[in-house]
């Protein structure tokens, strides 16, 4: 048979057979005719939206808020694919599994939002909660992501919404992953973001072939890229691929010892629904239950773990901690500080701010990052990274707040002008155990998970 009677006998073959290649492609829905706006519906601000060469065109309007675009149905478990084109000096945004009621801030539009961003913080394809919680999933914990979004040209976006698990990529490269629970099912709406008195209207965000895939459903494989989990005590899936293991298991003491000791304290610590609490006594360092470490010892790790602070706390995250120098109060050990800064006098005393959150306590402040800030009484994430050149990162809520190399000249000139320099090779530990501070106030922890280089 002739090659050309061959490829026309396949053609044929293919285009009868209903689990072939068309079969694939009808998998996708199409949320845009390409001619109008049927099946959308505007809400909240009266920014203009517009059907124009196949092409949905939102433009900025002074003196309106946020203006959304929404689909009339809404999506629960998706793929959704599209194409956008926006102005530079424009933020935006495509909302999912998002709502609108009277009973929440009179029909505010709120969900979850992936970040359209052509400023130079370069945060496109982050996660925001619009309207409720903020940034779930700013897009400094994912510097290759950052590069993904080119401006001036279009941009393809693809956000997996599978359960628990919210994935997002822009031209191919990942972007988020988040693992929350708060909302299941919503709308997809095109935001045109409101603008200053001083910018001027008219400017355009062009979005075109929107699409979606709501049954058989396949997620992608996993990546390297860094997890936000709001899931308590949970490890997802690609947590578990990438090396994450539980080092509280949110339920028992295992694995845990008190300070110097042999046990886990008989007082002073509690486990409830699946948070580990230092309880409240006389605001001094280790003089009820005392501090609490792993029985095991770390060298390079990350450390991602949940803490929540009451009114004028104390307390810290400290690590290579050797259990050698049998001092009284505190283990020693380098320290990511946990404080309420406004109320805990800790916050003016040492050098320039740098016993205050976050910081390497009484080396190194941290960065004061309006974003990273969390109200006392609200769940905060930290991050600890340890390399195994022993490059050292703080985060706090997906910013980075310290960033230093111990061993250093710079590192060594700190600590010899702090408390810790009457101790020999301080912070030097080839590796050591992880402690949880007792220092007399109630802080709470959750979701201590450690990953090892």
């Amino acid at each position: 048979m002739k090659r050309t009677q061959l490829f026309m006998l396949i053609a044929l073959l293919l285009g009868n057979c209903p689990c072939t290649l068309q079969a694939q492609t009808e998998k996708w829905q199409n949320l845009f005719n390409g001619k109008d706006l049927t099946g959308w519906k505007q809400l909240n601000g009266k920014a203009k939206f517009a059907a124009m060469n196949g092409e949905i065109v939102g433009t900025t309007v002074a003196n309106e808020p946020n203006s959304f675009l929404a689909t009339e149905k809404d999506y629960s478990n998706f793929i959704l694919e599209f194409e956008v084109l926006v102005d530079n000096t424009v933020n935006s945004g495509v909302q999912f599994r998002s709502q609108s009621n009277a009973q929440y801030k009179n029909g505010r539009v709120h969900g979850y939002q992936v970040e359209i961003d052509p400023s130079d913080r370069a945060w496109s394809g982050g996660i925001y909660d619009e309207a409720r919680r903020g940034w779930l999933y700013p897009l400094d914990i994912n510097p290759v992501g950052k590069t993904a979004f080119k401006k001036g040209e279009w941009n393809k976006y693809r956000v997996e919404c599978m359960d628990n698990t919210v994935r997002t990529w822009i031209n191919g490269i990942p972007t988020a992953n988040l693992v929350d629970t708060i909302t299941h099912s919503g709308f997809i709406a095109l935001q045109v973001h409101a603008i200053g008195k001083n910018d001027v209207p008219g400017k355009q965000i062009r979005w075109r072939n929107i699409r979606i895939q709501t049954t058989n459903l396949k997620p992608s494989k996993p990546d390297n890229i860094y997890v936000v989990n709001l899931v308590p005590n949970n490890l997802s899936e690609q947590e578990k691929a990438q090396g994450y293991s539980l080092l509280w298991d949110g339920k028992t003491t295992k694995g845990w010892v008190g300070a110097y000791k042999t046990t886990f304290p008989d007082h002073g610590w509690t486990i409830k629904d699946g948070v580990l609490t230092v309880e409240r006594s006389n605001g001094a360092e280790s003089t009820n239950g005392g501090d609490i470490v792993t029985v095991n010892e770390y060298g390079a790790f990350e450390l991602k773990f949940d803490f929540k602070l009451t009114e004028g706390a104390n307390s810290g995250v400290k690590y290579f901690v050797t259990l050698t120098e049998h001092n009284k109060g505190s283990a020693i050990g380098m320290e990511y500080q946990i404080l309420d800064d406004e109320r805990h006098p800790d916050a003016k005393l040492g050098k320039n701010g740098n016993r205050t959150l976050a910081s390497l306590y009484d080396l190194i402040a941290s960065k004061k990052i309006p974003a990273a800030q969390r109200k006392i009484g609200e769940w905060n994430k930290g991050l600890i990274r340890v390399y195994p050149d022993n490059k050292i990162e703080y985060w706090l809520n997906g910013f980075k707040v310290v960033e230093f190399t111990r061993g250093s000249p710079e590192f060594k000139a700190l600590v010899a002008e702090s408390k810790y320099k009457n101790w020999k090779d301080f912070g030097m530990a080839p590796k050591g155990h992880i402690l949880l501070q007792d220092h007399g106030d109630q802080v709470s922890f959750r979701s201590i998970k450690i990953k090892q280089f």
